[in-house]
């Protein structure tokens, strides 16, 4: 059974492992293997060939991590997908879906090889969703994408991952220092935002920032208050804009496009004109702002270029830091 599945030979120029691995492949291809069947075990392997555990197990770990085998614990090693022309498994755990992160997943996707599976999951900010979709995927991918958001405590389960397999992306924590990353500089950004916007926002009488918290980051905060202290702006904070008053001269900075929708309606409601009574900013880009009221100004990351990057950086086993381009976009809205 083994040397029928497992071909290796010494006067072959390939790495042991290297054959193995194609041995499966090979086998999986010519109809030898199909979905569920159990391969050959790592000591029946190491015993034929005079290997070490630790040569098969390796090939054994990149079969699973391209998602070809799977493992049954007590039982062996099973074909988990007959699909062998996947080179690289990916995982991508994002915080959650809305518009822009869809612009970076397709992004994503579109500058990786047509051999490259990517599996996404959401953890909605809870850090129990979080830990258990890690945890249930040690070892069956090549490459962990984690965008933690806000979450805090993380390190002991991303230590379960290879740490040479797993890239962070939108938030630098200092407890993943160490680990490629590529993010948004919160409060940088916010501040480069409002102060390329500041010759048109001296129209206005006050700046309000809605800050609801919790999931926002605590950069657009302190971005904001030190652009209105640096140019004597009169500002206020909201953590909501429910039943909170909109006068003329106002200009809002919203995190979200249900709090968007929600202003332009009530500006709608008011008869503000939006852009000359009541100007309107909006965080993170998307089609959706070229066209609302005439056009929203934005103050956003280019998730398309973060996209790309980190496409760049999985197929190339990157390492380093990367600071997204941020960008102020003026639109009719101010």
């Amino acid at each position: 059974m083994v040397k029928k599945i497992i071909k290796i030979t010494s006067e072959h120029s390939q790495a042991k492992y290297r054959q193995i691995i194609q041995s499966v492949i090979n086998a999986i291809g010519e109809g030898l293997l199909t979905k569920g069947d159990k391969v050959p075990s790592i000591n029946e392997i190491a015993n034929e060939y005079n290997l070490s555990r630790d040569t098969v197990m390796l090939a054994f770990n990149e079969l699973k991590a391209r998602g070809i085998l799977g493992a049954v614990p007590g039982k062996g090693y099973f074909v988990e997908s007959a699909n062998i022309s996947i080179e690289k498994k990916v995982l991508l755990l994002f915080d959650e879906l809305n518009s822009f992160k869809e612009e970076l997943y397709n992004a994503f996707i579109e500058n990786l090889p047509d051999d490259t599976q990517v599996d996404i999951y959401f953890h909605h900010f809870d850090s129990n969703v979080f830990t258990s979709l890690i945890k249930e995927r040690v070892g069956k991918y090549s490459a962990y994408v984690i965008m933690p958001a806000n979450l805090t405590n993380i390190l002991p389960v991303i230590q379960l991952l290879p740490k040479d397999k797993v890239y962070v992306i939108d938030r630098k924590l200092d407890e993943l220092q160490g680990y490629p990353v590529i993010y948004q500089s919160f409060d940088e950004d916010m501040y480069c935002g409002l102060e390329a916007g500041s010759e048109i926002l001296q129209k206005y009488q006050k700046l309000i920032l809605v800050y609801p918290g919790g999931k926002e980051p605590k950069g657009f905060l302190t971005g904001f208050g030190r652009f209105c202290a640096d140019y004597n702006f009169p500002h206020e904070v909201y953590d909501q804009l429910k039943d909170k008053p909109i006068n003329k001269g106002d200009v809002f900075i919203l995190p979200n496009d249900r709090m968007l929708i929600r202003l332009v309606k009530r500006c709608w409601e008011q008869k503000f004109a939006i852009g000359t009574d009541v100007g309107i900013i909006s965080i993170n880009e998307s089609a959706l702002k070229e066209v609302v009221a005439n056009g929203i100004s934005t103050i956003s990351t280019d998730f398309k270029l973060m996209g790309k990057t980190l496409a760049d950086f999985v197929e190339n086993n990157k390492s380093g830091e990367v600071k997204n381009v941020s960008r102020f976009m003026q639109r009719l809205s101010l």
